[in-house]
């Protein structure tokens, strides 16, 4: 369901699935972790939150220096050229279409789909430009995400890494807080 191929077999499917999804999404609250990113970025000069997730809580939460590395799913594009969409109602059983007459899909990266092309580059500068990476709950295998560690350590930038549990990663950092 996470794929253009699904998207092209049975659009219908695809739309319905990620509609029930948004609606879990909008009564979702941020977390104490959400919350505590959030207040980290008022108190720093310099901070960019960088995320997988594709939910908005960071936004909800009240962080504003956000890049969406797989996109949000509360925002639409037509499948064909990507063009964005404004506001969609809920509850549709069919994708709408765009003005170019493409379906609409939800705004997120799907699976054998590459990044927003700006995406990874915004990210590795905003690595590059900080004195501190702090890498919160990830697996740390979902690529090219996880290439940023990485990044941050070959340039010398201080690593902390805060998860439930280890990661390839974990024996790099510089700090690891289970």
């Amino acid at each position: 369901l996470a794929s253009p191929q699904g998207f092209v077999a049975n659009p219908a499917l695809v739309w319905q699935w990620y509609d029930w999804r948004r609606g879990i999404v909008e009564g979702a609250s941020p977390n104490p972790g959400h919350l505590a990113l959030a207040r980290l970025e008022q108190l720093s000069q310099h901070f960019t939150l960088i995320t997988q997730n594709v939910d908005r809580l960071h936004h909800r939460a009240g962080s504003k220096n956000i890049i969406e590395l797989h996109g949000n799913i509360l925002n639409y594009s037509c499948f064909s050229k990507r063009h964005p969409a404004n506001f969609v109602a809920p509850g549709l059983t069919e994708p709408p279409l765009c003005h170019c007459g493409s379906p609409l899909r939800p705004d997120v990266v799907w699976f054998g789909e590459s990044l927003p092309a700006s995406a990874m580059p915004l990210a590795t500068d905003a690595v590059l430009s900080s004195s501190v990476l702090i890498v919160v709950g990830t697996s740390g295998l979902v690529q090219p995400a996880a290439s940023l560690p990485y990044i941050a350590l070959e340039s010398g930038i201080k690593v902390v890494e805060i998860n439930p549990v280890r990661t390839p990663i974990s024996d790099q950092v510089d700090v690891f807080i289970e």
